[in-house]
Formats: structure tokens, C-alpha cells, sequence
């Protein structure tokens, strides 16, 4: 299947439900910086792979999937520290944790095959 837009993107597709899930989880939580911090990180990795697609080279867009990965182990951390906090039970964490687990792979496999093709838009 060729991509033509980033919502093709299955990275992207994870990510967006990511999101999903901890705007539910988190929303009527009343730590403001916990849930800011969170709720930031998450979007972060949808929105860092739809930029980088609409950047020119795959070297670029390889750059904005490195920060997503990056954003999804934020979240993951703070899963962790959500379910020490008791803000979570442990099967919210392991949907949380294992939709970062996912996304890390999905963006990994993606960069190392950015890496090897030439990209035409």
C-alpha cells in the first residue's frame, strides 16, 4: 500500500489512539501538571510523525520519528508513575504500556525503512 498522507501512516493511526486513551483516562484527573505533562506526550507522538512526513527528505522525517519514539517512552514513564500514583489500576497501565510497546516498534520499523528507499511524493 503506497502512503500518501501521514493517515496512512500505521505509526500515526497507533498513535491517534494512544491519545485516545489517555484523554480518557486522565481528563477529570485533578493533578494539572501530571495530566498536562501526559496528555502533551502523547499528542506529541501523533502529531511528530504527521510533521515529519510533510518534510522533504526521508533523512527529516526519520528526525520527527526519532522524537516520536521518544514522546511514546515519555508516556510510557509516566504510565509507570501514574500507576504508583495510584491514577490508574494496573490494566489501564498495560493498555497504556503496550500501546507504547507497539508504536515504538511500528516507528522503528518505519525509520529503518525510510533509511533504505528513496522517498517520492
Amino acid at each position: 500500500m503506497k502512503i500518501e498522507s501521514f493517515e496512512d501512516i500505521e505509526a500515526w493511526k497507533e498513535a491517534r489512539n494512544l491519545v485516545r486513551e489517555v484523554y480518557c483516562l486522565f481528563s477529570s484527573n485533578k493533578d494539572f501538571g501530571f495530566r498536562d505533562q501526559i496528555q502533551r506526550a502523547s499528542i506529541s507522538v501523533m502529531t511528530n510523525i504527521a510533521e515529519g512526513f510533510d518534510r522533504g527528505t526521508n533523512k527529516e522525517f526519520c528526525q520527527f520519528l526519532v522524537i516520536a519514539r521518544g514522546s511514546a517512552s515519555e508516556v510510557k514513564s509516566l504510565a509507570y508513575a501514574a500507576m504508583d500514583l495510584k491514577y490508574v489500576d494496573q490494566i489501564a497501565f498495560e493498555s497504556i504500556n503496550a500501546k507504547c510497546h507497539k508504536l515504538s516498534n511500528l516507528i522503528n520499523g518505519f525509520i529503518r525503512y525510510l533509511k533504505n528507499s528513496e522517498r517520492t511524493k
